[in-house]
């Protein structure tokens, strides 16, 4: 196996467009003195720019090959590479400080990445990643919108979400046969939900979007819902309701 060959069976294809390196240097726009957590960093190459900021980074890479290359490549000390899967490693690290969170994600895991971090919110000043085109629509969407699913209500509840710009497939050393997204993710404020309730919300989504067929009723008859008091049409399906709309019925079971 050659050594692109292992790193597309890793999920790996490697920004290399300067252009679009700067635009994505911008867009999240480094501070000195930053804290970064950077996930799936490749070879460096964003890693780089953000260098050029005097910030500190954390770097987490599938490829044990990569992390030797970075170490080798940015050895000041208060830099940090771990050779890891970020589905699968603690990242109780985010709950020492506030990390701001970039990375060019394997697109198959991305949204499993994502929810992941949910449960770090506290430690997340905001995120930037490359995803694929639709899934960045997906997180980016709302109920006008026929995106608007379970992933982007999840999102919704806890961060602000838009979508900064499209990525072309020459971008990239081995082009993805799809359109790539850069988006940013910014923790609310005022989270509509509780961080320790994300779960019971989560499960509450899932069941209602269990059958896109049917009205959200139907979708929830176990919780014995009074849609008509919370001035919801009972017969709407769930890609119908706005995220307020689920808030008032997480409210209701979460007594």
């Amino acid at each position: 196996m050659n050594d692109r060959t292992h790193k597309r069976k890793l999920g790996q294809n490697y920004l290399i467009d300067p252009v679009i390196l700067f635009e994505i240097e911008r867009a999240i726009s480094p501070q000195e003195n930053n804290l970064f957590f950077e996930i799936g960093p490749g070879m460096g190459a964003l890693t780089y720019h953000l260098m050029g900021h005097n910030i500190k980074i954390i770097a987490m890479d599938l490829d044990p090959k990569n992390i030797i290359s970075l170490s080798e490549k940015f050895p000041k000390v208060e830099h940090e590479f771990i050779h890891g899967d970020v589905l699968k490693e603690s990242l109780d690290f985010l709950h020492k400080a506030k990390h701001r969170v970039v990375g060019n994600l394997p697109y198959n895991i991305s949204t499993q990445i994502i929810i992941k971090l949910i449960n770090y919110f506290n430690g997340i000043e905001d995120m930037h990643f490359l995803v694929q085109k639709e899934v960045a629509h997906r997180i980016c969407a709302s109920n006008q919108s026929g995106d608007w699913g379970r992933l982007g209500v999840k999102i919704a509840a806890l961060f602000e979400t838009a979508i900064l710009f499209d990525v072309p497939p020459e971008s990239f050393d081995i082009k993805p046969k799809v359109q790539s997204s850069f988006i940013r993710l910014t923790p609310r404020v005022n989270p509509m939900i509780p961080l320790n309730k994300f779960s019971v919300f989560s499960n509450l989504l899932d069941q209602s979007f269990a059958n896109k067929r049917k009205g959200i009723k139907n979708n929830l008859k176990k919780l014995e819902i009074n849609f008509e008091k919370l001035n919801i049409n009972p017969l709407a399906r769930a890609e119908e309701l706005s995220i307020e709309d689920f808030v008032s019925v997480f409210k209701t079971i979460d007594l």
